[in-house]
């Protein structure tokens, strides 16, 4: 886990790049105590050591079935799928078997990616992780500071530019979503946790590769408030049952998805998951 230090940064985003509807902006002051996070998110190695220690079943395998991109699913997968659940995102399939164990569908295994985030967890599932290791999952405003490696206002982790010297920093979509990725980056779907680069502070893959969980619930509008506790009043038309999300994942592009940057931010049903959704941990000193 990184140390990190607390105090006042400036949180949120208000250049031509923020959406508006997300609540990304206005630019403000938060101050927060210390704390810890993990370096990296949490892995299929060490959720598979959760499940073998609790027996922990996770809501994909208890409702029997989870969300998977369609270019993904396993060939022998074809048959489970469900029909029309998402149309307006009709490249996300419902998949029968579909789990953290089966990334891609039935026919498909962790086995050979202990190293890569563990995905098609729910935010209930990240938060029995969380305890079962005596840690927490990071409010928003931890996760932005972290996320931002101490640069002040950038764009992404590592300063503005999303490419330096021709080299990617992340794992995203690369090509033209959702009919072709050209995996220049080197990954067609999820990549090892410490696939590229770390941040000022240590933190590896903050901006793509999967979503992470974040402790608040979600509202698309800011009150004001400069505590670590923010944004926990549920509003809007996913209160009650939403969750924040951070980071953006390979499947965002700019021309669809456009949140690997680091202030910005969606939400999630708590029980809902995906072939693109993981967690890190937080702890208090």
């Amino acid at each position: 886990m990184a140390r990190i230090l607390g105090g006042t940064f400036l949180m949120g985003n208000e250049d031509p790049d923020a959406i508006s509807g997300d609540g990304e902006g206005p630019v403000r002051e938060v101050t927060l105590s210390p704390y810890l996070i993990d370096t990296r998110t949490v892995t299929n190695r060490q959720f598979a050591e959760f499940v073998r220690d609790t027996g922990f079943v996770s809501d994909a395998e208890r409702l029997g079935w989870s969300f998977v991109f369609y270019a993904n699913v396993h060939p022998a997968a074809l048959h489970r799928v469900r029909e029309g659940l998402v149309p307006q995102a009709p490249w996300w399939l419902a998949v029968d078997g579909a789990s953290w164990r089966a990334p891609e569908g039935p026919g498909s295994s962790v086995d050979e990616r202990p190293h890569h985030p563990v995905v098609h967890v729910s935010w209930d599932d990240a938060q029995a992780y969380a305890s079962w290791c005596g840690k927490r999952l990071p409010t928003e405003a931890e996760w932005e500071m972290a996320a931002r490696g101490g640069l002040v206002q950038a764009k992404y982790p590592w300063g503005n530019e999303l490419m330096r010297r021709g080299r990617h920093r992340c794992n995203i979509w690369q090509g033209v979503f959702p009919a072709l990725n050209t995996g220049q980056d080197g990954y067609l779907a999820t990549a090892p946790v410490n696939a590229f680069e770390p941040n000022g502070y240590g933190l590896y893959c903050v901006a793509g590769n999967v979503w992470e969980w974040c402790a608040d619930w979600w509202s698309a509008s800011w009150h004001g408030e400069d505590r670590a506790d923010t944004r926990t009043d549920p509003q809007g038309p996913l209160s009650g049952s939403a969750k924040v999300i951070r980071g953006g994942s390979h499947l965002c592009h700019e021309s669809y998805c456009n949140r690997y940057r680091v202030a910005a931010r969606t939400a999630s049903s708590v029980d809902s998951s995906t072939g693109h959704m993981g967690f890190r941990c937080a702890a208090d000193l």
